[in-house]
């Protein structure tokens, strides 16, 4: 006689990209393992993919491949939260005294921050805008194994935020076209869009969370948490 299977249970969360409504389901103890291999090979690919198979294995009838990095991570935390525990403790070292200080994070506080003038949409002249996405999952990955000093990273980074052109009667999806026409628009484009695109990627939605202490000194200092490797726990 087989072992029973038991049940996991449902629960809801809202995307911070587009307000979208999923369901999920706590992760067990096959996809903590898959976690903690990619945590302890300190490689920021395999951490992000690690993410990614566990987050798509704990959706419910949803697809993680079109999803923001900063839905990922989020749904990353949701799941830490739910399957775990939402109280994460770790150290840091003060920079002025050199003291390790005690922190614990309750990692259902942390949202989401988004810049005010963040904006996907660009004119490009007075019939055309242009509009961007966020870079998939796997497109981040490419990114952060590009070398910085890589004279094309920004221009990956760039040609994996375009979306579409759009006029009152015309639309134009980059996905439908070659790597030849989308590299033959953009040496057309002035430089003020060029920074414009630059802009979207830089004032990305990101998960970002202050936590004071104060330290032997009686200075009180602000830990700041911000970007996927600080949250993969």
């Amino acid at each position: 006689m087989a072992l029973p299977k038991i049940d996991l249970p449902i629960f809801e969360a809202t995307l911070p990209s587009s307000g979208e409504k999923i369901k999920y389901r706590t992760y067990t103890v096959k996809e903590e393992k898959i976690l903690l291999v990619a945590q302890e090979s300190k490689d920021p690919s395999q951490e992000i993919m690690a993410m990614k198979q566990v987050v798509n294995n704990c959706l419910i009838d949803r697809d993680v491949s079109d999803l923001a990095m900063f839905d990922l991570e989020y749904m990353h935390l949701v799941l830490r939260s739910k399957s775990v525990d939402n109280n994460i403790s770790f150290t840091v070292s003060d920079p002025d005294t050199e003291e390790k200080v005690q922190l614990t994070l309750d990692i259902d506080n942390v949202k989401v921050t988004t810049n005010e003038d963040h904006t996907n949409e660009i004119r490009l002249n007075d019939d055309y805008i242009l509009f961007l996405r966020y870079p998939t999952i796997d497109a981040f990955v490419k990114i952060i194994e590009m070398s910085p000093a890589d004279p094309l990273v920004n221009y990956f980074i760039m040609i994996n935020c375009l979306d579409k052109i759009a006029s009152d009667d015309e639309i134009f999806y980059f996905k439908d076209y070659t790597e030849e026409d989308i590299d033959a628009f953009m040496e057309n484009l002035s430089g003020g869009v060029i920074a414009q695109i630059q802009k979207f990627f830089e004032t990305m939605p990101r998960l970002r969370h202050e936590m004071k202490y104060t330290n032997k000194n009686g200075d009180e200092k602000t830990f700041v948490i911000e970007g996927m490797r600080s949250f993969f726990q």
